[in-house]
């Protein structure tokens, strides 16, 4: 999992079917001081959240879990929310993996 904020949304008009209903956000990933690192992706929202979130994110088989596996193609996924930026300057979750 990383570390992100969610800086914007994507309408789709046209998706995969097992993605209806589904909100896809535009996430910024960050580092340890909480700096925007790399380019902004897009996500497939799991846990409902909002623009200016901080939230963990992953990629890869892991980031079909909160779905049906086999039906759900997601290769980026938001997997939870931060609900205060000082959890992380704290230290209590510094870096990535």
């Amino acid at each position: 999992m990383q570390i992100a904020r969610v800086i914007g949304n994507v309408v789709s008009t046209v998706k995969n079917g097992s993605l209806h209903g589904r909100k896809f956000l535009i996430v910024q990933t960050l580092d340890a001081d909480l700096k925007p690192k790399g380019k902004p992706m897009v996500a497939l929202d799991a846990v409902g959240a909002g623009n200016g979130e901080l939230v963990f994110w992953c990629r890869g088989k892991e980031a079909s879990f909160p779905f049906r596996r086999d039906e759900t193609p997601t290769d980026c996924t938001i997997v939870g929310i931060i609900d205060s930026d000082s959890h992380v300057m704290n230290g209590k979750f510094g870096g990535g993996s």
